[in-house]
């Protein structure tokens, strides 16, 4: 390959890296779940109605279910949407369901949530 043909390709794939629209996921997967940057486990509510754009959860519910937040500058990306909570704070959703941490799990990989009030479950990829 000619170094003038190198050098445009090398030129090309950084454009196109740095135009790149999405930003890092809000989310990754261990152990078969989904969790937050720190490795902190994300559940969905059963009562949150998937592509609604609401959560069912505030108040007293969201002190004990925090909610996984977004910033005003986050953009959706894939199976990641930002919605607007009743207090007008942003947060994040996965297939349409908003995603919630619990104030009671300690440290990565807990999962004491899964199955709470049969309502509260692990959020899976």
């Amino acid at each position: 390959m000619n170094t003038s043909l190198t050098t445009s390709l090398a030129a090309l794939s950084m454009l196109v890296a740095c135009a790149s629209p999405y930003a890092a996921s809000p989310a990754k997967t261990e152990m078969g779940v989904l969790t937050n940057p720190a490795g902190m486990t994300l559940y969905v509510f059963d009562k949150d109605v998937a592509g609604s754009g609401k959560s069912a959860c505030n108040g007293d519910c969201a002190q004990k279910w925090p909610p996984l937040t977004a910033a005003a500058s986050d953009k959706a990306s894939g199976d990641y949407a930002v919605i607007t909570r009743d207090d007008g704070s942003m947060q994040w959703s996965y297939k349409g369901k908003p995603l919630y941490l619990w104030a009671k799990d300690q440290k990565p990989g807990d999962m004491t949530g899964d199955g709470v009030n049969n309502v509260w479950h692990t959020a899976k990829p």
